[in-house]
């Protein structure tokens, strides 16, 4: 089955967030993390189905939802998930903040990886949590995990909890089993837990596998992963997450703060989708994922044929190119602000995903390849200067 990925979808207009913000009509918006294609069609249909019978009140999750999960899981990732382990949310970010104040206390410090997505600083700190940073270190165009300093930082007992990004957004990795080994080594011998936010998961490249974090042997009894369609599918707007927890006791905790939270219901139109996605939505996300690195390999080689000062860290998973502009002189803020006065293209500033993000950029290549294309022609003289 063919699908046509460089059909342009007029967004403006639409209450979007991503087209709408930047109030011009000239901007090529590539910032936030939500994609310009039409979902797949097995999701068109189940949500038209649903439309046509005209209510819409409170739902009742079926098992069709969870055996969807559970079974997308088990044959694509190898992951073997019991239906009780599932618990459901509105999203990944009210997950995360969620998860942070069951299992732990305030004052407790939590560890992250930096740079890393800016919702688990506001995790930790809304949540009067202390933050703990372990920089990756960025070396020859990629990341690696500094484990000495991960294992100085947890040796003393205080840290309580690590939140593991798995793809790591917006470094591009895709963390190898040996990694996530060590990691849950490191973490288990110091009493810590484990917070995965696998959200990015669908998204991984030529020469590398995705491997939840708590399929590796003994791991899930000290881990807690949040998953989703709606990164992979691009259904953010139809607000469903899942929580993933072997221990029943940390899931007692967490569904008490799911319902005094009061983000514990879902709506008609998610449960559908997920569904949908799930059982259906393999062959459109193959080809999804052909297509995008399609536009990683086009920005890589403009950027190696124009822009050769500046890095494009290889892109192993997620769809956000990393861009190290460090040779320029310039804040992230300035060069973010630089690229949309002068090529009107909209990208995020490294220096929101933590201090070793300062002078990066990242680039959202989840749209129409002509779009991809326009950008990079009206970077390439912004950037050369």
């Amino acid at each position: 089955m063919q699908f046509d990925f460089d059909k342009l979808i007029e967004r403006r207009g639409t209450h979007c967030v991503k087209w709408d913000k930047p109030m011009a009509d000239d901007v090529i918006p590539m910032w936030v993390a939500d994609m310009d294609f039409e979902v797949a069609p097995a999701i068109t249909d189940a949500l038209r189905k649903r439309v046509e019978h005209g209510v819409f009140g409170y739902v009742a999750v079926p098992d069709e939802f969870f055996q969807a999960t559970t079974g997308w899981f088990d044959w694509r990732h190898q992951w073997h998930i019991n239906h009780d382990w599932i618990q459901y949310t509105i999203g990944v970010v009210p997950a995360l903040a969620v998860i942070v104040r069951a299992l732990t206390c305030p004052g407790d410090k939590v560890m992250i990886m930096t740079p890393v997505y800016n919702c688990f600083f506001s995790a930790v700190q809304n949540n009067d949590r202390q933050l703990v940073e372990c920089p990756l270190i960025y070396e020859d165009a990629t990341y690696r995990i500094d484990f000495d300093e991960m294992e100085r930082k947890m040796c003393n007992g205080e840290v309580k909890l690590l939140i593991l990004c798995n793809p790591h957004n917006p470094a591009c990795r895709v963390w190898t089993v040996d990694e996530l080994k060590r990691i849950g080594d490191i973490c288990r011998r110091n009493g810590v837990m484990v917070l995965s936010d696998e959200i990015h998961c669908e998204f991984v490249y030529p020469g590398h596998q995705y491997t939840p974090f708590a399929s590796i042997e003994g791991h899930q009894e000290f881990t807690v992963t949040c998953v989703s369609p709606s990164k992979a599918f691009n259904i953010a707007g139809l607000q469903t997450a899942l929580i993933v927890c072997a221990n029943s006791e940390w899931r007692n905790r967490i569904d008490q703060v799911l319902c005094a939270s009061e983000v514990n219901m879902l709506n008609p139109f998610g449960v559908e989708a997920l569904i949908a996605a799930y059982n259906y939505g393999a062959a459109w996300m193959d080809a999804l994922n052909d297509y995008i690195y399609g536009n990683y390999q086009l920005l890589h080689d403009t950027f190696a044929s124009h822009l050769s000062h500046l890095t494009v860290t290889r892109l192993e998973g997620t769809y956000l190119a990393w861009v190290d502009c460090r040779v320029m002189g310039m804040t992230s803020e300035q060069l973010t602000q630089h690229l949309l006065d002068n090529a009107r293209v909209m990208i995020n500033s490294g220096s929101i995903y933590g201090m070793p993000g300062e002078g990066f950029i990242r680039i959202n290549l989840a749209t129409q390849r002509s779009r991809v294309t326009e950008a990079l022609n009206r970077m390439i003289p912004v950037l050369k200067g």
